[in-house]
């Protein structure tokens, strides 16, 4: 049960995170990934590779990977509220995204 509890736990204190700060407020923000993006480039993935960020956070990798044209994208992250934000900032291309 401790292992649950400390997982919720770490669940709650991600909501709070984002629920509390904008994301340019978060001293781990960038505008563009651009590290992943080189790597991304560099394995010259076909637009339709099936791609995932595993604890996005509100990232703009996913903005920038559909601005390139990538097709099948996947955003996951603990936080329902740095998910709803990513969303929110996306508009109509969160549709796009899974």
């Amino acid at each position: 049960m401790k292992f649950l509890k400390s997982n919720m736990e770490k669940q709650d204190h991600w909501q709070r995170i984002y629920a509390d700060k904008r994301p340019t407020n978060l001293s781990w923000f960038k505008k563009h990934l651009q590290k992943s993006l080189e790597l991304i480039d560099h394995a010259r993935l076909k637009q339709e590779a099936q791609i995932i960020d595993v604890g996005c956070g509100t990232s703009t990798l996913v903005d920038d990977l559909l601005d390139r044209g990538f097709t099948n994208l996947t955003i996951l992250d603990l936080s329902a509220n740095a998910l709803y934000s990513t969303k929110e900032r996306l508009g109509e291309k969160a549709d796009l995204i899974t």
